[in-house]
């Protein structure tokens, strides 16, 4: 099969994974409280990205996960948090979510912010430079946070050779439209072809992990088994 007919069955396993949580959620009306599964995968979609090749719909920005350290903690709620940001003040921590680093580059470059701390890895995190970042941190918020998204149970122990590792690698690597012919590109409005990380704007994605690498088709098997074992979540504030 070609990697077309690969991108649209994932699209259709997808839109059965949808179907079996009860629709997409968005990041902003979801708190800690809902029996979220302790691990999975998650995929991000954008308001105004959509298909183009391989059907209709909107189309997967991002792919991620969690715990893939040995002996990790982490869970997918605490991972979705670090995205999220903060409830109450609506700023968050772009150096704990290297999404909200990402999307934070493409809103300065976009022309309306201007924080010389947001990409220096160096820069000390003092109350005076986070408060300078505040605004962008909520800029990001409000982004991320109206981004429908989708996740996939996948409860194995962490570690680098988990399951859900194999499945983001192999699935980010099959969207992905980095140093090949593209499947579904981005619209010329897109956020990300802001982003000061060419693999970003290359690839159609908010990843720089493995977007340039080839797919393994047979994980798709494994994508329709978790599937089919998906339980419905629904997400309310």
């Amino acid at each position: 099969m070609s990697r077309l007919d690969n991108v649209k069955r994932f699209y259709s396993l997808l839109a059965s994974l949808e179907e079996r949580l009860g629709g997409v959620a968005r990041l902003a009306e979801c708190n800690g409280r809902l029996p979220w599964p302790k691990r999975g995968v998650y995929f991000f979609m954008e308001p105004t990205e959509f298909r183009t090749d391989s059907g209709m719909g909107p189309r997967v920005v991002r792919v991620g996960t969690h715990a893939l350290k040995q002996g990790s903690r982490a869970t997918l709620w605490k991972r979705l948090s670090q995205h999220k940001g903060r409830l109450r003040s609506g700023g968050g921590n772009h150096r704990a979510s290297v999404f909200r680093r990402l999307v934070g580059t493409a809103l300065i470059e976009s022309g309306g912010f201007d924080c010389p701390t947001w990409d220096d890895r160096s820069a000390t995190a003092s109350h005076e430079v986070r408060g300078g970042e505040r605004p962008l941190e909520m800029a990001v918020s409000r982004t991320i946070g109206e981004m429908p998204f989708l996740w996939l149970p996948v409860e194995d122990e962490p570690g680098p050779s988990s399951l859900r590792g194999h499945i983001e690698r192999n699935a980010i690597a099959l969207l992905s439209n980095y140093a090949r012919q593209a499947i579904d590109p981005p619209s010329t409005s897109w956020l990300g072809n802001r982003c000061n990380r060419e693999k970003i704007r290359e690839s159609g994605m908010w990843n720089s992990n493995h977007v340039e690498e080839r797919h393994d088709p047979g994980f798709l098997d494994e994508f329709a088994n978790l599937v089919s074992h998906a339980e419905k979540l629904r997400c309310s504030s």
